[in-house]
C-alpha cells in the first residue's frame, strides 16, 4: 500500500516540476531574444531585404521547436504513464540541457534548426511530466495556486533569461548563452536524491489494453483541451515571442532597454500566474481563465501602441499579468480534465498538440510584420485570439477540485 508523501516530498515534486520548466523555458527565450544576431551570424543580412528574409528564417526554427514538441509529449508521456514520472524527467532535463550546449556550437543554419528540432522535443516532454509529478503530490485545496507557482516557471524562465542576457551578451555575444543552457543537466541529480515518486501513479498503474481503452473513450475531452491549448498557445507565443523583435525593429530599443522591459513583463507575468492560480481555487478555473483573457484583449493597445518607452513597457508588464494568469490556471484545469490512469501521457500531449497548431504564429507574425509593422501584424492577431480563446474557454468542461487518487 503506497501511503500519502510527506510534506518535504511534495516539496520536492513542485520544486522540481517548477524549476524543468523554468530552465526548459530559458532555453527557449535566449533565442527569442538573439534573432537579429542568429540572423547575421548565419545568413547575409547586408541589404534590408535580405536581412528581413533572415529574420523570417530564424522566426521558422521557433515554429519549428513548437511543432516538435507533440512527438516529446508523445514518447515521454507513454514513457511517463508505464515507467513513473521520475526517471523520464530526468532524462528529459539531461536531454535538453545537452542539446542547448550543442546550440552554442552550431556551425551553420541547418545544423541549428535541427538542434532546436530536436530541443523541442525534450520541451514537448518536460511540461506533461512535471506537471503531473508535482499536481499529483499535492493537495487539491491549493491545486490552483500551485498550478501558477509550477506555470509560472516558465515565465521565470524567461526573466532569467532576460537577466542573463542583460549581464553576459554585451561582454560575449549569443553563444555563450546556450552554452549556460547546459546548466539544467544538474537537476537531474536533485531528482533522483530528493524526489519521490508519485502515489498516484502507483494507483494507477494499468495494462497496455486498458490503457488503450482509457485514450479511445475518451477522445472528446481529448479534443477540447488541444482546441484549448492551441489558442492558449496562439495567446503566449503571440504575445512573447517576437515582441523584443518588435521593439528592436519598430521601436528602436537598444539591448539594454529590450531586457529592462522583458524582465520588467515576466514580473508581471510571474505575479498574474500566481494570483490568478489563486482566484481559480476561489472561484474557478474557466471563470479565471477568461477573466484573464478579456482583460488581454482591453490593454492591447497600451502594450503595442503606446506613445513613450515608458507606458510601452508598463503595457508590457500588465499584458503579461493577465496572460500568464490565464496561464497558470492550466496546469491544473488541464490535468483535472485528465483520465487518472493516462496522466502522464493525456494533459501533455494534448498541450503539445495545442503548441503544434500555433506553432507557426510567430512566423506568420515575422512574415506579416515585415511586410507592415510588427506593431499592427501583433497587435491585430493578438487581440483576435484573445477574443476567441475566452469564447472556447467559456463553452468548454470544468472538474475543478476532483481526487487524483483511488480513495480520498
Amino acid at each position: 500500500m503506497h501511503t500519502d508523501i510527506d510534506t518535504a516530498s511534495q516539496r520536492n515534486a513542485v520544486l522540481a516540476g517548477f524549476m524543468g520548466w523554468m530552465l526548459d523555458a530559458f532555453d527557449f527565450f535566449i533565442l527569442t531574444l538573439v534573432v537579429n544576431d542568429l540572423a547575421k551570424s548565419f545568413f547575409d543580412t547586408s541589404t534590408p531585404d535580405l536581412a528581413g528574409q533572415a529574420r523570417k528564417a530564424i522566426a521558422f526554427t521557433i515554429a519549428m521547436t513548437l511543432m516538435m514538441r507533440p512527438v516529446g509529449a508523445l514518447v515521454f508521456g507513454i514513457m511517463a504513464d508505464r515507467f513513473g514520472r521520475k526517471l523520464p524527467l530526468m532524462l528529459n532535463v539531461t536531454m535538453y540541457a545537452t542539446v542547448s550546449v550543442a546550440c552554442a556550437f552550431a556551425p551553420n543554419f541547418t545544423v541549428f534548426l535541427i538542434l532546436r528540432m530536436i530541443f523541442g522535443i525534450a520541451m514537448g516532454g518536460e511540461w506533461g511530466l512535471g506537471a503531473s509529478l508535482a499536481l499529483e503530490s499535492v493537495s487539491p485545496t491549493f491545486r490552483g495556486l500551485l498550478s501558477g507557482v509550477l506555470q509560472e516557471g516558465y515565465a521565470a524562465g524567461a526573466l532569467l533569461a532576460s537577466l542573463v542576457y542583460r549581464f553576459v551578451y554585451p561582454s560575449y555575444g549569443w553563444r555563450p548563452l546556450f552554452l549556460i543552457g547546459g546548466l539544467p543537466a544538474l537537476l537531474a541529480i536533485f531528482i533522483r536524491s530528493k524526489v519521490k515518486e508519485s502515489p498516484a501513479w502507483h494507483e494507477h498503474r494499468t495494462d497496455w489494453a486498458s490503457y488503450g481503452r482509457a485514450i479511445v473513450s475518451n477522445w472528446r475531452r481529448f479534443a477540447f483541451l488541444v482546441l484549448m491549448m492551441a489558442m492558449m498557445n496562439f495567446i503566449s507565443h503571440g504575445t512573447q515571442d517576437m515582441y523584443p523583435t518588435f521593439l528592436e525593429q519598430h521601436r528602436g530599443f537598444s539591448p539594454l532597454q529590450r531586457a529592462n522591459t522583458t524582465m520588467i513583463a515576466y514580473l508581471g507575468a510571474i505575479i498574474g500566474g500566481l494570483a490568478f492560480g489563486y482566484y481559480s481555487d476561489r472561484t474557478s478555473r474557466k471563470r479565471a481563465m477568461v477573466t484573464g483573457l478579456i482583460c488581454c484583449l482591453l490593454f492591447t493597445p497600451l502594450w503595442i501602441a503606446a506613445p513613450t518607452a515608458i507606458w510601452l513597457t508598463v503595457g508590457a508588464f500588465i499584458m503579461q499579468f493577465f496572460v500568464q494568469g490565464a496561464w497558470g490556471v492550466v496546469p491544473a484545469h488541464i490535468n483535472e480534465l485528465s483520465p487518472n490512469a493516462i496522466r502522464g501521457f493525456f494533459p501533455g500531449f494534448a498541450y503539445q498538440l495545442g503548441v503544434a497548431c500555433a506553432s507557426l504564429f510567430p512566423y506568420l507574425q515575422a512574415v506579416v510584420g515585415e511586410r507592415f509593422t510588427y506593431a499592427q501584424s501583433m497587435g491585430f492577431l493578438a487581440a483576435l485570439v484573445f477574443a476567441v480563446g475566452a469564447f472556447v474557454i467559456a463553452l468548454g468542461p470544468e472538474a475543478k477540485g476532483v481526487s487524483f487518487r483511488k480513495r480520498g
